[in-house]
């Protein structure tokens, strides 16, 4: 889970873990979870870091960046600011991985409130393009496109699995318990 500070990271992991939302909680330095999922028929564990926003944790990013396998990138649709700084969360990762091609899925958190909304759909849609990755709204109060927002990014690092097997004369048939590190 990469993103701004307060753009609701850890909101949308703690509902996908346990099905609850907090409303107010300390500012996140980085948390890490492990659960056991069912993938469509595959069972598998996702190991998920919670990362730090603010800037002042900024230098440490980088080592997070490097033990993960797929990437959250979250913004709040109800700033702008935060939607902009997602350039330089994708831009680090790709850096750092020296791959543009990791997957990565461009969320647009606190969809429920519409009201408040600054970042038009159609503007995350094009950067999603730009960046040849999924985009999604999510809302953690009510729960929408959480699910979705993980398994999907689970699935592209499966696929990702399962090229690099193939392409490396291995069989690409399903395998048991496997694990996937989200960030």
């Amino acid at each position: 889970m990469v993103g701004s500070g307060g753009v609701g990271k850890s909101a949308l992991t703690l509902q996908f873990m346990y099905g609850d939302f907090i409303e107010e909680y300390d500012p996140t330095k980085a948390d890490s979870y492990r659960k056991k999922v069912a993938l469509d028929t595959q069972e598998c564990f996702v190991d998920i870091l919670d990362t730090a926003g603010q800037e002042e944790y900024a230098a440490i990013r980088d080592n997070y960046y490097r033990s993960g396998e797929g990437f959250l990138c979250v913004f709040s649709l109800c700033e702008t600011e935060s939607f902009e700084h997602t350039q330089e969360f994708r831009d680090q990762i790709c850096r750092v991985l020296d791959d543009e091609t990791v997957p990565f899925i461009l969320i647009g958190n606190k969809a429920d409130l519409t009201s408040q909304r600054k970042v038009s759909s159609r503007d995350a849609e094009a950067k999603a393009k730009q960046w040849n990755c999924a985009y999604l709204e999510a809302s953690a109060k009510t729960r929408v496109n959480v699910e979705e927002a993980f398994l999907t990014l689970m699935r592209k690092i499966r696929e990702r699995k399962e090229k690099a097997q193939a392409g490396a004369g291995g069989e690409t048939g399903k395998k048991e318990g496997g694990c996937c590190r989200l960030l």
